[in-house]
């Protein structure tokens, strides 16, 4: 069935409906338009709560091409609204397959289309920024599309993480120390990553208050990553405020942000962020540069007020909690990738080191921050 992509700005893109779409009673999806740059990894991307209340372009042209699986779940279901495609695939007959890709996205009730032009997509979100968008079957008037558009809230004061969390705590048995997770919406892999090392694990909801963490008496506490707009979260932020020298804090994406805000730093929105696996982040301690995983639409802003730093040095924020150095710098736009508080047991990084999906040069990170908690 023929339909077409749409954004804000009057740019239209025809392609073929896939995946979920009328005879589902599905004819129209709305929500803020990105793009993902990795080769690999759809499912994983698609059932990423951080992509809550998006339209996801993949860049990579043959998508569903080794089809879907249950390990590849990064959550409980899909939460991306819709996927933009160039050559959607359908392929079951693939080693370790369970299922084909589009048929997967029928039965997760995310609409789908393939077809489309995603280079020149692509381009105009890197050259105008991102903006809100839909996919709409072709039955639908070019001016209701609009209509419906420019209904959509913008992501900017968007709160998804509620959306997003879970209703009650969960316990995740281990031998080692005890991690309460601030659940903004976590992936599976992060917490198996953790479990993996022997953590015993608490997930509780994001709206739980300081006394709520303090309670489960943890040996770290851990700020997830997730959707939305961190300025948004203050409720959270008010919580990790609370917590900052009573125990250990860390966090990954917007963990990173929420973590920043409680110290009194700013978060601004990127053009059109950063999503993909192969971003080069460099340590500043180390030297080392690693190939990271990276989704957030946000980062937080330079000691200066900037978006930019300029030097590979650890330049410092003044903070009430004393000085957080910065750790880590993307080496693509030069954005803050990483921040630890120098007076308090505290760190944080943008991108994500449990490669799920993506390369795995991060993945120590997770072993750093247990040294906090056995500390």
């Amino acid at each position: 069935m023929s339909g077409y992509v749409l954004l804000e700005d009057g740019t239209r893109l025809p392609g073929e409906i896939c995946g979920a779409g009328p005879a589902e009673g599905i004819e129209a999806v709305t929500g803020e338009v990105v793009f993902n740059t990795a080769m690999t990894g759809y499912q994983e991307s698609v059932t990423d709560p951080s992509y809550a209340g998006q339209l996801i372009t993949f860049t990579y042209p043959m998508i569903g091409n080794y089809g879907v699986r249950s390990s590849a779940m990064e959550s409980e279901r899909a939460h991306a609204r819709a996927v933009i495609m160039r050559d959607a695939r359908n392929s079951t007959d693939v080693a370790g397959s369970e299922g084909g890709w589009l048929d997967w996205l029928r039965s997760q009730g995310v609409m789908g289309i393939t077809g489309v032009d995603t280079r020149e997509l692509v381009r105009r979100i890197r050259d105008a920024g991102t903006m809100r968008g839909g996919v709409f079957a072709a039955s639908v008037d070019p001016d209701d599309a609009a209509a419906r558009i420019a209904a959509e809230p913008p992501m900017t004061g968007a709160d998804f993480a509620r959306t997003v969390t879970r209703s009650e705590p969960q316990e995740v048995p281990g031998p080692g120390p005890h991690v309460v997770v601030i659940d903004t919406g976590i992936k599976r892999s992060i917490v198996e990553r953790l479990n993996a090392r022997g953590a015993r694990l608490t997930l509780l909801p994001c709206t739980s208050t300081a006394t709520d963490v303090l309670e489960r008496d943890p040996d770290l506490v851990f700020l997830a990553n997730g959707p939305g707009d961190p300025a948004a979260l203050d409720y959270i932020v008010a919580t990790v405020r609370e917590l900052l020298g009573q125990r250990p804090v860390v966090g990954i994406c917007l963990g990173h942000q929420l973590l920043s805000r409680a110290l009194g730093l700013e978060t601004f929105k990127l053009p059109f962020g950063h999503r993909g696996a192969n971003h080069p982040v460099k340590d500043l301690a180390s030297g080392r540069i690693d190939i990271t995983s990276q989704n957030h639409g946000f980062a937080v802003r330079a000691p200066d007020g900037g978006e930019r730093i300029e030097v590979d040095e650890p330049v410092r924020w003044e903070t009430e909690h004393g000085p957080a150095e910065l750790t880590h710098i993307n080496l693509y736009d030069r954005t803050v990738e990483g921040i630890a508080l120098r007076e308090v047991p505290a760190r944080a990084v943008q991108y994500h080191p449990e490669s799920g999906p993506g390369p795995r040069d991060a993945r120590y990170l997770f072993d750093r921050f247990l040294e906090l908690a056995r500390a």
